[in-house]
């Protein structure tokens, strides 16, 4: 249900600043969007999860609060980072 190791790191390789940039509002979100996919597919499987249902709607408002404010922020890297993760907004 968690994202590996590995697999984080890779998200911090491509969408951070740096190797070690794990702060930023695109990283955070990059990885935010890793785990609520894991989430939804657990959920597929298991119907009757409400307490993953209510995690996975935590980790949905924390990324939509991350994305409101790079639009507002840096809205051209807004764009690039919801084209890159295939979200529809």
């Amino acid at each position: 249900m968690s994202i590996t190791a590995a697999r984080k790191q890779e998200l911090i390789t491509e969408f951070g600043v740096n190797d070690t940039d794990t702060g930023s509002a695109q990283v955070q979100v990059a990885v935010l969007t890793e785990r609520i996919r894991n989430i939804t597919e657990h959920l597929k499987q298991n119907r009757k999860d409400f307490a993953g249902r209510r995690g996975l709607l935590t980790l949905v408002g924390r990324r939509s609060t991350l994305l409101r404010y790079l639009a507002r922020k840096d809205h051209d890297e807004y764009q690039k980072l919801i084209a890159t993760l295939g979200l529809r907004k």
